[in-house]
């Protein structure tokens, strides 16, 4: 990961990342990965997931081939030829699981890739994007002396064997010094690398949302138990004519505690398997709700299912909670008063102080954790509330976007991919019931680049000023998802490739890096020395449009400066079209109709 004085963010450049792969004494397969859209040709055509990965990445995460093999590192280096592993499900779908696939050609974005393995099930939803799991894997291909300072992929790796992460994060601090000896002009003093465990990266939105949940269900579980326990004490008292008999004949306490107890415990297996019963029903009516932000429960919730393990947390709490609020009534019922209790006309004896006080503790606990129970929910219904009402900072009613794949060499300028935008913004906008129409790499709420920019003329203690999101657009981006202009203005279709370099910026950005100054008076250069894809003069900031969330609700905007697409770089526009796939943002007058 890359770290700042703002936090620890997940991301890498072939820079970065090759200074990683060299930090062989703390680190093993060292991956990249990075998920698309590629356009499937011949036959039937159709757009497919792809995975973009290094040559370990299979192993760092336990892949296996059932046919063929998969890359080879000389295959993961430029120029190192076309081909292609097609997943599980996809081999199974579009090849009918044809064992002779292995050798076969396939066109994806009009290059010829050939067919040389396919990976037995795989489980992906630790890494895999917004689009889902890929159907085909192809090679990353990053150039170990590329210059290129864009991060717009991920990496991973295995600590080696007897390597603590207090270790691997101080060479990597070694790794960050070292990356700015090679390039000075890409880090700032203040920022460096880091580790982040997979699983946190992976729970990190929902973590807090499901400890809520589990306190939520352990306050229920106690609540219930100290019910049961306060019935086994009432119960005990009405026996203890019983165990008197019991006793006066001949058995001990301990045979007493033990045959009370088993009747708690099997009480509380019972128990137990109705739950079991119950919880199944439970977790289906909950996942048909489509909570689609928890990991890993697969799709529909199938992962959420029935198991051993299952069965063994239900045997086990079962026992325990058994044991540990039988335990009470249990030792105490196992105290009668012989000649009290067999003096009693009736089956019945008064209670003992004793009893009283634990009823009484039991009674309060209940309360109490009644009442914590009770905050908790409200709490938790009111930040749910709280989300649902957080101004995303776009109109999202009545917008609709497709994914597209612009591939081909005759994509590679970006004069042809600004005529396809604005030909098709135009058709869109001249369909019937089109209000608005754009086009973007990135869409809010679904990720998107990064870059470093720099302020000139302004003195900073770095080479850079700060960081932000990075998003070329179409003039009709901010009118689709009518995205407020605060200041200044939006983009024409004068911000064309040769006229002066614009940039817009979000009121996140403005406020972080302009708390006291006019941001229309000043220039920005981004990522300045990154590579000769990003080289470009100076851009004027024209406008301040409002905050969108980039990533989550949960999560407060971040600075972000929109571009004109039609005003990047050749290799620039490319590589974005190479890491992600157009997007059309089309906005309706009515309610589309599917």
């Amino acid at each position: 990961t890359n770290t700042s004085p703002a936090g620890e963010f997940p991301g890498a450049s072939p820079t970065t990342f090759n200074i990683w792969r060299q930090q062989a004494a703390a680190f093993d397969d060292v991956s990249a990965f990075h998920f698309t859209l590629v356009n499937l040709t011949g036959g039937d055509p159709e757009q497919i997931r792809a995975g973009q990965v290094s040559a370990d990445f299979f192993r760092l995460f336990g892949a296996q081939t059932i046919l063929g093999r998969t890359f080879s590192a000389a295959e993961d280096r430029p120029h190192g030829g076309n081909v292609v592993v097609l997943s599980n499900g996809f081999w199974k779908r579009r090849f009918g699981s044809d064992p002779g696939v292995v050798g076969r050609t396939i066109s994806l974005n009009d290059d010829e890739y050939d067919v040389i393995g396919v990976l037995g099930p795989f489980d992906t939803t630790a890494v895999e994007g917004s689009n889902g799991a890929p159907d085909a894997w192809i090679p990353f291909q990053l150039d170990p002396a590329s210059t290129m300072q864009g991060h717009y992929f991920d990496a991973a790796a295995r600590l080696e064997p007897g390597i603590t992460t207090g270790q691997a994060k101080a060479q990597l601090q070694l790794a960050a010094n070292e990356f700015r000896r090679r390039f000075p002009e890409a880090m700032n003093l203040k920022d460096g690398f880091g580790i982040l465990p997979l699983q946190e990266i992976v729970v990190r939105n929902v973590r807090s949302s499901l400890w809520v949940l589990l306190g939520a269900v352990v306050f229920v579980l106690l609540i219930a138990c100290a019910n049961v326990a306060n019935l086994l004490l009432v119960r005990a008292n009405v026996r203890q004519r019983e165990i008197a008999i019991r006793a006066a004949i001949g058995a001990g306490r301990r045979r007493i505690a033990r045959q009370l107890l088993t009747e708690s415990v099997v009480l509380s297996l019972v128990g137990g398997a109705f739950g079991l019963v119950l919880g199944v029903v439970g977790i289906r009516a909950l996942l048909a709700i489509n909570p689609d932000n928890i990991p890993r429960i697969g799709q529909d919730g199938s992962g959420a299912a029935l198991d051993w393990r299952v069965l063994a947390f239900t045997v086990g709490i079962s026992i325990l909670t058994g044991v540990v609020f039988g335990l009470v009534p249990a030792l105490q019922a196992s105290r009668p008063d012989l000649n009290a209790s067999l003096k009693e006309s009736t089956g019945r004896s008064g209670s003992g102080v004793g009893q009283n006080r634990m009823r009484a503790i039991l009674v309060m606990s209940e309360m109490a954790l009644a009442l914590l129970l009770l905050i908790g929910s409200a709490l938790f219904i009111r930040t749910f509330i709280a989300l649902r009402t957080v101004d995303p900072g776009f109109d999202p009613h009545q917008v609709l976007t497709l994914r597209m794949s612009l591939a081909g060499t005759r994509f590679d300028k970006t004069a042809a991919v600004a005529q396809v935008m604005q030909t098709g913004t135009g058709a869109l906008e001249a369909l019937p019931g089109v209000e608005a129409a754009g086009a973007s790499c990135c869409v809010p709420l679904q990720g998107g680049l990064g870059l470093p920019f720099t302020v000139v003329g302004r003195r900073s203690d770095g080479p850079f000023t700060g960081g932000a999101r990075y998003v070329p657009i179409s003039p009709g981006y901010f009118r689709a998802f009518r995205i407020p202009v605060v200041r200044g203005r939006a983009f024409s279709e004068r911000d064309a490739a040769g006229a002066q370099g614009v940039v817009i910026i979000n009121e996140a950005m403005a406020k972080q890096y302009w708390p006291k100054g006019d941001p229309l008076q000043d220039q920005i250069e981004i990522a300045k020395g990154g590579g000769p894809q990003f080289a470009e003069p100076p851009r004027q900031i024209i406008g301040v449009v409002g905050d969108v969330r980039g990533s989550s609700l949960s999560r407060e905007p971040v600075p972000a400066m929109y571009i004109p697409w039609a005003q990047m770089g050749d290799l620039n526009s490319a590589n974005t079209l190479n890491i992600l796939p157009l997007a059309w943002i089309v906005r309706t007058r009515v309610a589309p109709v599917w």
